[in-house]
């Protein structure tokens, strides 16, 4: 039987809020729009318009983390100890295939929990702001993940 792992202290959880990510540039090629539109079983946007659903993974990756770090950050005990509260996607403006869009993200909130059943979790909210090239918003992300404590 696997051992359980110490429940990090509250403290350090709540430490992470305000932590930022590098940031970065992302462009998303046509290739990658073309892709990402036609797994959703949609169809091409007009005008090198980008599917929303490139929103998932862009904010993360131009911001220059991964989802690997993110779960480190929050000392996720497992790939299978995260839970999904939340996506919150604002499109300010159209994203397009080939502008290079810079990214930025941090930490908004870490905050200890128990669940209905009374086992512990820590919720943490993530954002990342997608601006154009001349600093003009574009699209924002709120991610909020539940960090389960003691799953096995």
């Amino acid at each position: 039987m696997a051992e359980r792992r110490p429940i990090p202290p509250e403290e350090e959880i709540r430490a992470i809020v305000g932590h930022e990510f590098p940031g970065g540039d992302y462009t998303v090629a046509h290739w990658e729009n073309f892709l990402l539109t036609e797994c959703t079983g949609g169809e091409l946007l007009p005008d090198g318009m980008v599917h929303p659903v490139v929103l998932f993974h862009m904010p993360i990756l131009g911001s220059g983390t991964s989802i690997g770090e993110m779960f480190a950050l929050g000392q996720a005990e497992s790939d299978f100890s995260i839970g999904i509260e939340s996506y919150d996607w604002e499109m300010l403006r159209p994203l397009k295939e080939d502008v290079t869009y810079r990214i930025s993200g941090r930490v908004l909130s870490a905050e200890r929990k128990d669940s209905r059943n009374g086992r512990p979790y820590d919720r943490i909210q993530f954002r990342f702001d997608v601006d154009e090239p001349d600093g003009a918003p574009a699209a924002r992300t709120t991610i909020t993940w539940h960090y389960r404590r003691n799953v096995l």
